[in-house]
C-alpha cells in the first residue's frame, strides 16, 4: 500500500468519525480515554483481561471516580462503547492505543510485561494502514526499541503500511478541574506520517497537541514531568522536617513563600508519594541511565526521603502522643484517608498503608476511615472503613489525618478529637490548637 494513500485514508477516517478504534486496558487512563473518544463520535472498543473489570463497567459500573455509570450505559446503548476481554476485538479496528500497567518489580528495575503482551496482541493483528498508539508510562527507547522490531517481524514497516508513536497519559483522577480534554496532549511518532495521525486524533478530543520529534522525547516528557514532582515533592518533605526542628510551621512558610508572582511554585509535604505516577515512574529514568553507566542522583536521593516520610509519620505519632505522657503501644489511632490522593479509592503505593503498617507493628490499635476505599488489608489484618462520627473521633487517642479527603469535616475534627496529626495540612484555617500536630 502507498504510504500516502494510507495516511490519507486514515486521516480522512480519523476526521468524519469512521475510524473505528480500540483502547487495551480499561482503567483509570484507559477508560476516560475510551469516554472521551466514543463521545467524539467514534465507535470505540475497550479490552481489558481483568474480567471482573469488564462486568462490572457492562453493568455500568464506573472504576473510576472521573467516570460517571450513567454514561456508560448511554454510550453502550448508543452503541459507541463497548468492552470485551477479548484481543480478537482489535480486528478491523483502524486504531488501536495501548494503555496497560507500567509497575515496578522488586528490584525497582521496570515490568514492561503488560506492554509487551498489548503489543504483540496488537502486532499479531495488524493491518495496513493502522495506527498504533503506546500512552502507559515507560523507559525512554520503548517504542522504538520494543514496538518497532514486533511489527516488523511481521512484515510491518513502520510510517508505510501502519503509523506507530507514543502519547503519555498525564489524566489526573479525581481532578475537577482539569479532566482529560482540558490536559494537552504530546505526540512522538516514529515518523513525520506517524506524528501528524497521531496529533489528528488527539485534536478531536483535547484542547490542545504538542507534536515532538521522536517518541522518545515524548517519552522523556512524561518522566521529566514526574521526576520534578518527585523531587519538588521530596524537598518539601524534608523542609518540612527541619521546619519542625527549629519549631515553625513549614506550612505557613510555604504559604508565605508562594505569595512570589515568579520563580516560585509551592509543593507541600505529606506522608510519603503513592499512585501509578510519581512513586514509580522516576525508576523508569534511573534504570534506563544505569544501563548507560550514569546513576540520576536526584531520583535516588529524592526516593530516598521520600520513602523514608511514612517511618517519619509513625515517630511524630508517638512523640504526639508522648507529650501527652500516652504510649503508642495500646493506643488507639484513627487514620483518616488511606487512598494515594484526595478525592480517589486508589490505594495503589499509597504511603498510608505503610504508616498503618508501622503503627500496629508497634503496638497501636489502628482503625481508618475513608469513604472511596471500603476495606484495606494492613500486615495479616483485614480492616473496614468506620464512620468519622463523633464517638469515634473522641474515643481514638490520636486521629491521624493521612488523606486529605474533601468529604472529612476538618473543623469539626479539630473541635472533637482530642489529639490530631495532620500530614496534610488539612486541618490548616481551623481555630489554632495546641491538641494539632502539623507535618
Amino acid at each position: 500500500m502507498n504510504s500516502n494513500n494510507a495516511s490519507a485514508r486514515l486521516a480522512e477516517a480519523i476526521n468524519d468519525r469512521s475510524a473505528r478504534v480500540a483502547v487495551i486496558g480499561q482503567g483509570y487512563v484507559g477508560l476516560p480515554l475510551a469516554v472521551e473518544l466514543a463521545r467524539a463520535g467514534y465507535r470505540v472498543v475497550g479490552i481489558d483481561t481483568d474480567s471482573d473489570r469488564v462486568a462490572a463497567i457492562t453493568m455500568g459500573q464506573s472504576p473510576t471516580p472521573d467516570i460517571a455509570g450513567d454514561t456508560l450505559q448511554t454510550l453502550a446503548r448508543d452503541g459507541r462503547y463497548r468492552i470485551t476481554t477479548d484481543f480478537g476485538a482489535i480486528d478491523g479496528n483502524d486504531v488501536v492505543i495501548i494503555c496497560v500497567p507500567t509497575p515496578l518489580r522488586k528490584s525497582k528495575d521496570p515490568d514492561i510485561s503488560f506492554v509487551a503482551a498489548a503489543a504483540s496482541e496488537v502486532a499479531s493483528r495488524f493491518h495496513p494502514g493502522q495506527l498504533v498508539v503506546l500512552e502507559s508510562t515507560t523507559y525512554p527507547g520503548t517504542t522504538q526499541e520494543l514496538l518497532v522490531p514486533l511489527f516488523e517481524s511481521r512484515g510491518a514497516r513502520v510510517g508505510i503500511d501502519f503509523f506507530l508513536a507514543f502519547s503519555p497519559e498525564r489524566i489526573d483522577p479525581g481532578n475537577p478541574k482539569y479532566k482529560m480534554k482540558d490536559i494537552p496532549k504530546i505526540v512522538g511518532g516514529v515518523t513525520e506520517a506517524c506524528t501528524r495521525l497521531g496529533a489528528l486524533l488527539y485534536r478531536q478530543l483535547v484542547v490542545g497537541v504538542r507534536e515532538v520529534s521522536s517518541p522518545m522525547v515524548a517519552e522523556l516528557a512524561k518522566l521529566y514531568e514526574n521526576v520534578f514532582r518527585n523531587v519538588n515533592i521530596a524537598l518539601a518533605n524534608e523542609f518540612a522536617i527541619m521546619c519542625r526542628r527549629l519549631g515553625v510551621n513549614s506550612r505557613e512558610v510555604i504559604d508565605a513563600a508562594a505569595t512570589k508572582p515568579f520563580g516560585f511554585l509551592p509543593f507541600y509535604p505529606g506522608p510519603g508519594i503513592g499512585g501509578h505516577c510519581i512513586a514509580v515512574d522516576p525508576f523508569y529514568l534511573s534504570w534506563k541511565m544505569r544501563l548507560t553507566g550514569y546513576e540520576a542522583r536526584f531520583v535516588h536521593l529524592a526516593d530516598e526521603i521520600n520513602a523514608a516520610m511514612p517511618h517519619y509519620v509513625v515517630h511524630l505519632v508517638a512523640e504526639a502522643l508522648n507529650e501527652q505522657q500516652r504510649c503508642l503501644k495500646g493506643a488507639r489511632i484513627l487514620a483518616l484517608g488511606v487512598a494515594y490522593k484526595r478525592g480517589v479509592g486508589d490505594t495503589r503505593e499509597s504511603p498510608a498503608l505503610e504508616v498503618l503498617h508501622g503503627l500496629q507493628e508497634r503496638g497501636a490499635i489502628v482503625s481508618y476511615a475513608d469513604p472511596y476505599v471500603p476495606s484495606i488489608v494492613i500486615g495479616d489484618t483485614q480492616l473496614k472503613a468506620v464512620p468519622v462520627s463523633d464517638e469515634n473521633l473522641a474515643t481514638a487517642e490520636c486521629v491521624l489525618i493521612l488523606t486529605d479527603h474533601p468529604d472529612f469535616d476538618y473543623a469539626r475534627i479539630a473541635e472533637v478529637a482530642g489529639l490530631v496529626v495532620d500530614t496534610r495540612s488539612a486541618t490548616w484555617g481551623t481555630a489554632p490548637s495546641d491538641k494539632i500536630v502539623r507535618l
